[in-house]
């Protein structure tokens, strides 16, 4: 959120509201007093050493598109008053001469503030350069960065420039172009939605991830060549060689927005306390409450949703890109289903830290996936080959996608209108090498996968499994002998280690299975399962073999249909 200097609308102040989230800026460079208890310079400052010291960086929140100042008529307590014909972009008149008693609105906040004066864009670039150096940040991410790059010249008006003056003044400072940027690619203006057209240097909130993770895990067909090229850096719209493959900022929730808890508790937005009858925040959640609107006490229900928080939190830290969380995801944080908490001050959007067990095995299960992720080259440093942008020598991973059978995925797979299974194998493919499989399920019935070769004196275990309550693989990992085994509405993450450290592994049978229960499956099906792994599967599948057919090596299938016809 921002930390500028700010006052809230009268009309909110009138409902007895405040803008609490901080988009109406006074100032671009006071810290708001509010937020302090004495000195706000100084605490800010303390704040930033502080968290360097623990090795965290600080991104600013910046609000550089609009003021508080409003429309015509809006409160006179800055910019207007020392230079309201250059800080602020007017709607021009018919014969092409300037409005002043017109703003530009492109914000929906009133007016637009004017980048591309001379006074407009002095004024950022020293509040730009005072954060950093004066205040320590590490980088800025721009809140409706497209109307900072709107341009009015005699040529164009209030026209987005990927080079324009604004983008090169960046570029150029030599303060500035060291420090991370990341834009929100878009305003409420016309052409203003911009997602992948800001220049090389930056980094951009990708909504296209939000929506396309959110649809694949709430079970909508269609979705998966979409959600694969999400996983990998969404280079249809960051291309390689152009753009890095850490351009796109991933999220599945953001502060306008349902939060994660109530993506998977609401069908439909309740904003009644925001005092305008419902009708603010968006109505496209792409959200599922799995069968209850709200809270409930269901445990199916219950277990579901939590599950598939898990999936999409899973999905965000292992894609590559620059993960996003909001506070409080990683706990459950919920707004009771209020997508546009703006002006709640109050218990709505306030982190509640008095956590249950459901809400510790959440954040145990962020914990895991963060060291997972901070722990791989693969999943935050992905070296493929033709990609230059950014190349280290003597690295190269490798990336395959495959059904469930083992089967190579071709191009006419992705466009299928059914599938909702497949697996990843991404990483390097020799010995001790950093290589990966990823198991996605987002059918309704369990699915055994049929897994690819390890390398040399190499094996697979599994690492995290979204079905359990923390992650940990627990009924379908190593030691029960079910490693291929992924539940409905699931994510599993296999890792090549050395098999000398592996005691039960795919294609190893299980010495703690009885001597009666070890009857291995002919060799010609390319899989070793036992017995006990028929049987789990079959008591899960048993209504759905029709269905599932396609994605079962038929070995499997055939004792699925022996074991069901002998109960």
């Amino acid at each position: 959120m921002p930390v500028f200097a700010k006052m809230s609308e009268s009309r909110l102040v009138d409902m007895g509201l405040s803008n609490y989230w901080g988009y109406n800026p006074i100032s671009f460079m006071a810290p708001e007093p509010s937020y302090a208890l004495h000195d706000a310079v100084t605490e800010f400052k303390t704040m930033v050493r502080e968290l360097h010291r623990a090795g965290i960086g600080v991104i600013m929140d910046v609000v550089y598109n609009h003021t508080a100042e409003g429309g015509h008529g809006g409160p006179n307590v800055s910019f207007r008053g020392f230079d309201c014909r250059n800080y602020y972009v007017y709607e021009l008149n018919q014969d092409k001469s300037v409005n002043y008693l017109a703003t530009t609105n492109v914000t929906g906040c009133g007016n637009s503030f004017n980048a591309s004066s001379e006074p407009g864009l002095r004024i950022i670039l020293d509040s730009m350069r005072y954060w950093l150096t004066e205040m320590q940040v590490d980088g800025f991410r721009f809140d409706l960065a497209v109307t900072v790059a709107r341009e009015t010249t005699p040529y164009v008006f209030n026209s987005f420039e990927t080079h324009g003056t604004f983008f090169k003044a960046c570029h150029a400072d030599p303060v500035i172009n060291k420090c991370i940027l990341i834009g929100e690619p878009w305003d409420i203006g016309g052409f203003g939605y911009r997602v992948g057209q800001f220049p090389s240097q930056w980094s951009e909130q990708n909504d296209r991830y939000r929506d396309t993770v959110r649809s694949f895990w709430r079970g909508d067909q269609g979705k998966m060549g979409d959600f694969a090229t999400r996983l990998l850096g969404s280079r249809d719209l960051y291309p390689k060689n152009i753009r890095s493959i850490n351009s796109s900022v991933n999220f599945v929730s953001y502060h306008d927005g349902f939060t994660l808890e109530d993506v998977v508790s609401y069908n439909d937005r309740h904003n009644e306390a925001n005092g305008e009858h419902n009708r603010d925040g968006t109505s496209n959640n792409i959200s599922y409450n799995w069968g209850e609107e709200g809270p409930t006490k269901n445990p199916s229900i219950l277990r579901k949703r939590a599950q598939v928080k898990r999936n999409m939190l899973a999905s965000l830290m292992l894609s590559q890109g620059i993960p996003h969380f909001v506070a409080g995801d990683e706990i459950g944080r919920t707004q009771n289903g209020n997508n546009n908490a703006y002006c709640q001050d109050n218990e709505i959007s306030y982190v509640h830290w008095d956590l249950n067990q459901s809400q510790k095995n959440l954040r145990d299960f962020v914990s895991l996936l963060t060291r997972i992720r901070t722990g791989s080259k693969v999943f935050t440093d992905l070296q493929l080959k033709g990609d230059n942008f950014r190349h280290q020598a003597g690295v190269q991973h490798d990336v395959d996608w495959y059904h469930p059978n083992g089967s190579l995925l071709e191009d006419g797979d992705w466009a299928s209108p059914v599938s909702q299974a497949f697996m990843l194998d991404i990483g390097e493919h020799r010995e001790n090498g950093e290589r990966y499989i990823i198991l996605f399920n987002a059918s309704r019935y369990d699915i055994c996968f049929h897994l690819p070769d390890a390398d040399e004196d190499m094996a697979w275990s599994v690492i995290m499994d979204t079905s359990e309550e923390n992650g940990i693989p627990d009924r379908y990992g190593d030691e029960k002998g079910l490693i291929p085994v992924c539940c409905s509405l699931c994510m599993k993450l296999l890792k090549q280690v050395d098999k000398k450290l592996v005691k039960y592994s795919y294609k190893q049978l299980s010495p703690a299975v009885r001597v009666n229960d070890e009857s291995e499956l002919p060799g010609s099906l390319g899989v070793s399962v036992n017995t006990r792994m028929i049987e789990c599967v079959a008591r899960t599948v048993a209504d759905h073999q029709k269905e599932i057919g396609i994605v079962l090596p038929k070995g499997i299938l055939s004792s699925l249909s022996r074991t069901n016809k002998n109960k």
